[in-house]
């Protein structure tokens, strides 16, 4: 399976799981939140609010891969 082909609501993501675009590729961290939206930093991105989406480029949350941890 491609990684666009892995593209909706991620299930079972560790809270410390880094997230990146698919349309812009920003990376969403937890570890530092997202001050655009004023997340705070610890926040998984599965506590995200429903209605958060890409600071960089408006993408919306299903929009996202899980980055590798070894990426």
């Amino acid at each position: 399976m491609s990684a666009f082909e892995q593209f909706g609501k991620p299930q079972n993501l560790a809270d410390d799981a880094k997230m990146e675009c698919g349309v812009c590729w920003h990376v969403y961290d937890p570890a530092v939140g997202d001050p655009v939206w004023q997340i705070a930093p610890g926040t998984p991105f599965s506590a995200l609010p429903e209605d958060w989406r890409c600071p960089n480029c408006d993408a919306v949350q299903e929009r996202f891969l899980r980055l590798d941890k070894d990426a």
